[in-house]
């Protein structure tokens, strides 16, 4: 077949299509679709789209396949099947018309899997009717184990199967539901989405009979770059993004290995260093000089069915008071186990008063939260607006209770602390905006960066920030990452930065004081930012889920199981405790 007979067909045929309100369903989705519904959601409705190694070798395959002088690969379209696609191989064989389609695994026992089965059929279609010729043949090409499997093309039978997932496709477009989890564990393995979906762990809520195989990435292959340095210039060349210092040094920093910057202060961004980052999904994160969370660069509008989710799942009283009690329980149970671990050690091997009386009230506070537990499983057999004003009491009892055990806690801390009372680092109490001695500087400058996380977390996942749960909105932060980081104050930074004052690891100058305020100058900023992001790479075992993996991406695992409090199974979210 010549080169001009294909593309002159194709093309005219392009140019008398008709528009229509629904989207063709493009053909790799119909695959998803038929290999597990939940994926197509996730892939074309919420279009989330994660690409592993096994994805990236896919797509080296196809570009490596060799067309030769009389192979194709066309992009097709139908309104009448109302299908796309991208047909990996078609030519004449024998006088028929032929297409292949491409895979880089093994077949199914010599056998087609259904998916690729699917496929395979519904670019035989659309190579049909572009052609308006038979198409008698379609074939699946395996490398792994290097085997075609021939499927005849009955056109009736054929076509009805590809309509039948094109509707069903359509229905779960217009759904606002995620499908469940499909019961195959295996589809899961090797599924792209798997960091996304959480499949192990949903069976895991469902069941807690077996721990949880850890599809969830262990680490993050990416690292978040920080510029503190004021002055600094952030441009691109290339696939790179470039940091100019005001010395004149510049710095290469290749575009696949950032997942964030962070820009402090004075730092100046390109627009297509932004257009990169957007595009490559690297976060663009501005921090004022003293550190206070300005904003960031936004995702487009993919989240729209999530964010609608979200919005009506917190609607409801009881769940809304439900997760409020389990992050306060959470946060002053780490609290008290900590304070326990850390005051146990004293030189007579007695706490001293203040101590015991402070972890006598912490403890209190944990048994009180969890006595309110009864009150909030009630809530959801009460009618619509005593079910709102029950919640309301209990979601404002469950924040004192929570204000009261961080008073304590903070009294308790200068007894954690090595330090003789005329040391510059000497904690006298909490205080902010702005903090006015430099242990508090150090505070707030670390929860910023906490807070940066929790909110990068959060758009990550899907999430809107502003609709949060234990705390109320208010302009100067998001609520929801507020909510997040109450998890994670004490074991992300309270921790590490108490160990790096006991070290001895800070300087009067690190610090820049004025009237009322202190503030971390570039070097303080660089060596807090330094402690932090060492012990969010500490590895450490989930005390439910029981696989290890990083601190770093722990927080996204918080956010993503929230989530599951409405699209899955709930009730693994806010059970991380220290051990």
């Amino acid at each position: 077949m010549a080169d001009t007979e294909f593309e002159d067909a194709f093309r005219s045929h392009h140019q008398a299509e008709k528009t229509t309100d629904e989207p063709l369903i493009r053909v790799m989705a119909l695959h998803a679709l038929a290999y597990c519904e939940r994926l197509f959601y996730l892939e074309e409705v919420e279009e989330i789209r994660i690409a592993d190694a096994n994805v990236f070798s896919g797509r080296r395959l196809h570009e490596e396949i060799d067309k030769g002088p009389d192979i194709y690969s066309l992009e097709l379209a139908s309104d009448r099947l109302g299908i796309r696609g991208k047909v990996d191989v078609a030519r004449r064989e024998g006088g028929s018309l032929q297409v292949t389609e491409h895979k880089k695994g093994k077949s199914h026992n010599g056998e087609a899997w259904p998916s690729d089965r699917l496929q395979a059929l519904a670019y035989a279609l659309l190579l049909a009717e572009h052609r308006d010729e038979a198409v008698p043949e379609a074939h699946v090409r395996y490398h792994a184990d290097k085997k075609t499997v021939v499927l005849p093309v009955d056109p009736t039978a054929a076509e009805g199967e590809v309509v039948a997932a094109v509707a069903r496709a359509r229905e779960l477009r217009a759904s606002l539901a995620r499908p469940p989890v499909t019961a195959s564990e295996r589809l899961c393995r090797t599924c792209s989405l798997a960091p996304a979906c959480l499949p192990e762990e949903e069976r895991f809520a469902a069941a807690e009979d077996k721990t949880p195989q850890r599809l969830f990435p262990a680490d993050e292959d990416r690292r978040i770059v920080h510029v503190v340095e004021q002055g600094s210039f952030v441009g691109r060349d290339g696939h790179q993004l470039v940091v100019s210092l005001p010395n004149g040094d510049k710095k290469a920093l290749p575009g696949k290995t950032v997942s964030a910057l962070v820009l402090h202060g004075n730092v100046q961004v390109s627009t297509q260093a932004i257009h990169f980052c957007a595009a490559n999904e690297v976060g663009v994160h501005w921090l004022s000089y003293g550190g206070h969370y300005v904003g960031a660069l936004a995702p487009g509008a993919g989240g729209v069915q999530r964010r609608n989710r979200q919005y009506q799942a917190l609607q409801a009283p009881a769940l809304r008071t439900r997760l409020c009690l389990r992050i306060v329980h959470a946060k002053v149970e780490n609290q008290l186990r900590y304070l326990l671990r850390a005051t146990r050690g004293g030189s007579d091997g007695e706490r001293p008063a203040p101590v015991v009386q402070g972890i006598d009230r912490i403890r209190e506070r944990v048994a009180s939260v969890a006595r309110i537990e009864p009150e909030v499983d009630a809530l959801g057999g009460s009618p619509a607006q005593a079910a709102d004003d029950g919640a309301t009491a209990i979601i404002d009892r469950i924040r004192g209770h929570e204000g009261m055990a961080g008073r304590e806690y903070f009294a308790v801390l200068p007894h954690v602390l090595h330090l003789e009372e005329d040391d510059f680092l000497y904690f006298r109490g909490r205080n902010r905006r702005p903090p006015k001695d430099p242990f508090n500087s150090l505070l707030s400058f670390g929860y910023a960066l906490l807070y940066r996380d929790c909110v990068a977390a959060l758009l990550a996942v899907g999430l809107e920030p502003s609709l949060g749960i234990l705390h109320t909105p208010r302009s100067a932060a998001y609520p929801l990452a507020l909510d997040l980081m109450e998890l994670f104050r004490l074991i992300l930074w309270d921790v590490p930065l108490i160990g790096s004052v006991n070290r001895k690891q800070w300087s009067k100058g690190d610090f820049d004081v004025t009237t009322g305020q202190v503030w971390l100058n570039a070097d303080g900023r660089r060596k807090a930012v330094q402690v932090y992001e060492s012990r969010k790479q500490e590895k450490w075992k989930h005390p439910v889920l029981d696989y290890s993996l990083s601190y770093a991406r722990t927080i996204e695992l918080e956010a993503r199981l929230l989530e599951k409090e409405w699209t899955g199974t709930p009730s693994l979210f806010a059970r991380l405790r220290l051990r």
